[in-house]
């Protein structure tokens, strides 16, 4: 798959995998997670940046602890409509943009986010757009948090490949997280494996 054949098919999403599908599932583990770290390690009154909200599930988490200064960005366009239908007090107080990170992180200022968190969201950036990952060092003032599969689900990340393919149908590109992110000015702090994914904390350096 070619990059924007990848975007086109997580824009497009319905059924398994949409904002629809894990806004019934709601806030989880890493969620909980997330939010036992910002709130140990983020600054008071920490703007925050959710890279791949889909839902808002997570942000709604956050909210719900008392985070106020929240963004996310998300390429579906349905996300925005269940985020809505299922955490209206989310809407009102986020500010949410519609669209591909590769397009929406490099508008963004120097140190635009005292916070930046992914789940689930760098493992399908294209090898052609890693690119991308540059920016998160130019936006984030302190903390990174990254949920990624590295292989703790029974069919994800086996073997040596460099991708593997979810449900034979869309990529997840399997790389070395704390290689990535270390070599663009971050120091790792914590690694806690979950049933699904990994939990990386970063600091910038």
């Amino acid at each position: 798959m070619d990059p924007e054949d990848v975007r086109q098919d997580w824009a497009d999403r319905s059924g398994r995998f949409s904002p629809s599908y894990y806004a019934e599932i709601g806030p989880n583990e890493v969620s909980e997670t997330i939010g036992r770290v910002l709130d140990h390690y983020a600054i008071e009154d920490a703007s925050i940046l959710e890279v791949g909200c889909g839902c808002g599930r997570h942000l709604e988490h956050l909210r719900r602890q008392g985070f106020e200064n929240l963004t996310g960005i998300d390429i579906n366009p349905d996300a925005f409509e269940v985020m809505g239908a299922h955490y209206p007090e989310l809407v009102e107080t986020g500010t949410f943009l519609d669209g591909a990170l590769e397009d929406h992180l490099p508008e963004m200022p120097d140190g635009a986010f005292d916070a930046i968190y992914t789940v689930e969201t760098l493992q399908h950036v294209h090898p052609d757009d890693v690119w991308v990952f540059d920016e998160f060092q130019r936006l984030t003032t302190d903390l990174l948090v990254t949920a990624e599969n590295e292989g703790n689900g029974p069919n994800r990340g086996r073997g040596e490949t460099d991708v593997s393919y979810v449900d034979d149908e869309f990529p997840l590109y399997h790389r070395d997280w704390k290689q990535v992110f270390s070599e663009r000015g971050f120091a790792q702090l914590i690694r806690e494996p979950t049933k699904r994914d990994t939990i990386r904390v970063f600091r910038a350096v």
